[in-house]
């Protein structure tokens, strides 16, 4: 079961169970958000709790000041958990003690001890005053503590990333928080809080990389799938089972359509007209006219693709140019910049590489010679061929 409380902010934390690990969940760019910090938390905060709730994982959430706190006793399921939630850049189980600097030393030297460092060893302590009352200075709390652990261990003190132990220390006003772990999240944004947008996804190694980076800014993402056989690929709902353990707060449903039945009835009259060397540029037009139709309908505001400029023929910067003129909403790219070997590195990163690159079918419907660099002007006049002037406007879709 995962509940909430609020706790004052400056006043103590709700008392944690006896078997409970208190965690504290860190965030980012939301700390910038001025008056509209409040909006952003309580997305946070949902979004977390979601992640417990659907993950099986007891817990309690609550915000103390700008502080959020998940009290569990499944401590390393809800540290990989809470790893995957946008908005959260770093998450640590804590340690909660008294306000008073022998017991930050006690704790400190067990925390020490339980991380088994000796003589050979080294650690530095990061310490930071929230309560400007507390007698010591920030620079002070590490040296005395990190005094006390060097007594009790004989570990050496070193301030750099190759350290065996970090041992943060954050004293507030009426407790104090050590941790010795800290686990990087995705950062972002809380999914949710940046709008609605309808993603173009394949069962490539592109698209869901598109949706995860979108996700990350806050979107909440609705996949369009344009399936090329009689059902869906097998891989495709591994691809979403993946990218949904990144998108609590958002279920991702997808929108199956046949690929068929969007560019079948025009391939006939391309033959006619000898231009299936354009084959690849109205699909793609046809895709995002589609789309837009499906945004419309869910009130989401903007596309997103996978294209990465220059990686296929209908991702030159001239035939981006020509499908997307005249779209009716906004079409993203976040892979716009970025090579195959990076946008590869970030499938592998978030799960989705493998079923990418499972055996499926391609497109039955690729020219040995598509266009590269086509014109707005003939791509539409193409269009306007292709269909019949009387139901579409110029440069409209079939």
């Amino acid at each position: 079961m995962v509940g909430s409380s609020t706790a004052p902010a400056g006043g103590p934390l709700p008392e944690v169970g006896a078997q409970g690990t208190l965690l504290v969940v860190r965030y980012g760019e939301i700390g910038l958000k001025g008056h509209n910090r409040r909006y952003f938390f309580a997305k946070l905060r949902r979004n977390v709790r979601r992640c417990l709730r659907e993950e099986g994982i007891p817990g309690t959430v609550w915000q103390e000041g700008q502080r959020i706190f998940v009290e569990t006793s499944w401590e390393e399921a809800a540290l990989d958990a809470l790893r995957r939630v946008f908005g959260v850049v770093s998450v640590s189980p804590v340690r909660r003690v008294p306000a008073a600097l022998d017991d930050l030393e006690r704790e400190a030297v067990s925390m020490a001890r339980r991380a088994g460092l000796n003589a050979g060893s080294s650690f530095c302590v990061r310490a930071r005053r929230g309560d400007k009352s507390f007698p010591l200075t920030s620079p002070e709390i590490g040296r005395e503590v990190g005094a006390a652990v060097v007594d009790a261990t004989g570990a050496q003190v070193r301030f750099d990333p190759t350290v065996d132990l970090e041992i943060a220390v954050e004293v507030r006003r009426d407790y104090a928080l050590l941790s010795g772990q800290t686990l990087p999240g995705p950062g972002g944004m809380p999914v949710g809080s940046a709008g609605r947008v309808v993603a173009l996804l394949s069962t490539g190694i592109d698209s869901p990389v598109a949706i995860w980076l979108m996700m990350k800014r806050g979107c909440s993402v609705i996949p369009v799938h344009f399936a090329t056989g009689v059902a869906p690929a097998p891989q495709l709902g591994s691809l979403l089972a993946a990218l949904q353990r990144y998108s609590h707060g958002w279920t991702l449903k997808p929108v199956i359509l046949p690929h068929a039945d969007l560019l079948g009835p025009v391939l006939p009259r391309l033959r006619e007209l000898h231009a299936q060397r354009w084959t690849c540029l109205v699909c793609k037009r046809l895709m995002l006219l589609k789309a837009a139709e499906v945004a419309r309908e869910a009130g989401a505001s903007a596309i997103v693709t996978g294209d990465s400029l220059g990686q296929v023929a209908s991702q030159t910067l001239a035939s981006l140019e020509a499908v997307s003129a005249g779209i009716a909403k906004p079409i993203l790219r976040p892979l716009i910049g970025y090579d195959k070997t990076e946008i590869m590195a970030m499938a592998r990163r978030i799960g989705t590489y493998d079923f990418s690159v499972e055996e499926g079918l391609g497109c039955q419907f690729l020219p040995t010679n598509p266009v590269t660099q086509g014109k707005v002007s003939q791509l539409h006049e193409l269009f306007d061929t292709l269909c019949p002037v009387a139901e579409t406007p110029v440069g409209g879709g079939c």
